[in-house]
């Protein structure tokens, strides 16, 4: 496993406060618009997929396309351009598999949009979130067809998760002292809040 060094990136709504007015503005806006069409149009196809088209088969090939569309969009063009991570798995002369998580050097803080970064995010969050839904929803309801379709979803949404966190971020390593970092300071502030009086 390997990391190549960055500066970061803005993630979950971090930026500059000064360059917040200047990066507001999308620069990919088609980018924006597809890393989001793919994954949402597969959780409405799901859900109205009775209404659609009473077959299983034409809805489950279609929510399987979108997903894969899905799965490419935000990991080759997406996260590259709105936010400058990449992730990828090669494997060496000696068959070892060997994961890359990349993060670009920038030199310029303008060259990454807060507007952009937030629609990345958020698409990367909240849909995994529907998809965890939907299958604990058809495992208690026992619609044992769509249990692959819906697990499919969330390996392939939680995968390019998981990479761009680890892009973020760094190593497992990482990951643990960051949560311990934040509830560090979560604690620290309540313990330094100043009690209201009435």
């Amino acid at each position: 496993m390997q990391r190549q060094d960055t500066q970061d990136a803005p993630l979950f709504g971090e930026e500059d406060e000064n360059n917040q007015t200047k990066r507001s503005k999308m620069r990919h806006p088609l980018v924006s618009f597809f890393h989001l069409f793919f994954r949402t149009s597969a959780i409405l196809v799901y859900l109205f997929c009775d209404i659609l088209s009473g077959r299983f088969v034409v809805c489950m090939v279609t929510i399987i396309l979108l997903l894969s569309c899905d799965f490419w969009t935000v990991k080759n063009v997406s996260g590259r351009l709105l936010v400058g991570l990449r992730w990828w798995n090669q494997v060496d002369e000696n068959g070892k598999s060997h994961w890359v998580f990349e993060s670009k050097k920038t030199h310029s803080k303008n060259t990454k949009s807060s507007a952009e970064s937030r629609v990345f995010w958020l698409g990367l969050l909240v849909c995994p979130i529907f998809w965890i839904l939907f299958v604990l929803s058809t495992v208690f309801s026992f619609n044992i067809k769509w249990l692959v379709v819906v697990i499919l979803g969330l390996v392939l949404q939680w995968a390019n998760l998981y990479g761009y966190v680890r892009c973020k971020v760094g190593g497992k390593s990482n990951l643990r002292n960051m949560a311990k970092n934040y509830l560090g300071v979560q604690i620290l502030k309540r313990a330094t809040k100043q009690p209201e009086s009435f």
